[in-house]
């Protein structure tokens, strides 16, 4: 029996068949991915004979994942915590990007073989270029020193950004600063995680970027840096979309700033997947409204 998938604005179904191709997500956990919706509604509105489904594989289970995607045919996948890392091992050739960055987010079946891309430093770069323009000069504080901020140090380093780097434990953050140093020649300057540390670099910067998991559900109340650290020149970037608005954005407004939720982040990464896997630009909008459904619906 064949499923249907229906465009949520236009109400236009899209049959799924044996021929249709599968896309999906592997992680742990996946349960709370607005993925699916995004992309499935954006195969729809392009009359695409894709589906994208989220699977569950644990750590353990991530060497029978990929023998799996290669097994079954599976055209592609987007890979999440906590395999981004670990799943380079497994890939048959991954791209320079996401082997400078030490991660991949989207894997690609390219005949016999699964080739591994990063697009999360595009999506923040996309993000905010629709917000500020350039960011070439800009003055940017990323906070935090995980997966997340590897590609988005990289990819803004690249773009010219001047960085800065602040991290609860300073040792992963000058690590990353070597590492962006060693790899790209640009130099990313680390600052301790003390308020009056934090409070005298704001003051100077143009771009606040939280790329930790501060704020995000359940511990909404939470932000890294209040309003009485910012100023109305700065623009604050959230990549927590889970609330939408995060406490960190809610003290941003009140300081006067712009501010950038997670939402940016979450499409451009997914629209950068979307055009690798199938050759398409998708529709922007329509992920976009797919994505706010989604998360309105939870």
């Amino acid at each position: 029996m064949n499923a249907v998938l229906t465009n949520i604005r236009t109400g236009r179904k899209k049959m799924i068949s044996s021929e249709t191709k599968v896309l999906g997500l592997i992680g742990d956990p996946v349960e709370h991915s607005i993925s699916p919706p995004m992309h499935n509604a954006c195969f729809v509105e392009e009359e695409l004979d894709y589906v994208y489904v989220a699977f569950k594989v644990e750590r353990g289970g991530l060497p029978d994942a990929i023998g799996g995607i290669k097994s079954m045919g599976i055209e592609g996948v987007n890979v999440t915590i906590p395999h981004k890392s670990a799943v380079m091992k497994y890939l048959d050739e991954v791209r320079e990007n996401a082997r400078r960055i030490g991660a991949v987010n989207t894997v690609k079946r390219e005949g016999e073989k699964l080739t591994g891309y990063n697009t999360d430093g595009i999506g923040v770069l996309e993000s905010l270029k629709n917000r500020i323009g350039k960011v070439r000069n800009k003055s940017v504080l990323l906070l935090g020193a995980g997966g997340a901020a590897r590609a988005i140090a990289f990819t803004l380093a690249e773009a010219g950004a001047d960085m800065f780097i602040s991290n609860r434990t300073a040792s992963k953050a000058e690590n990353l600063s070597s590492d962006v140093k060693e790899k790209t020649g640009v130099d990313l300057r680390t600052i301790p995680q003390e308020r009056r540390d934090l409070a005298k670099i704001i003051e100077d910067v143009d771009v606040l970027i939280n790329s930790t998991s501060v704020g995000m559900h359940p511990n909404e109340d939470e932000t890294p840096v209040e309003a009485s650290l910012m100023h109305e020149g700065l623009t604050v970037m959230d990549i927590v979309y889970n609330p939408l608005r995060t406490r960190l954005l809610k003290e941003a407004e009140r300081a006067g700033a712009k501010t950038i939720d997670g939402l940016g982040m979450l499409v451009y990464q997914g629209a950068a997947s979307f055009e690798i896997w199938t050759g398409i630009t998708p529709p922007i909008e329509t992920m976009k409204r797919a994505a706010r459904k989604a998360l309105e619906e939870r």
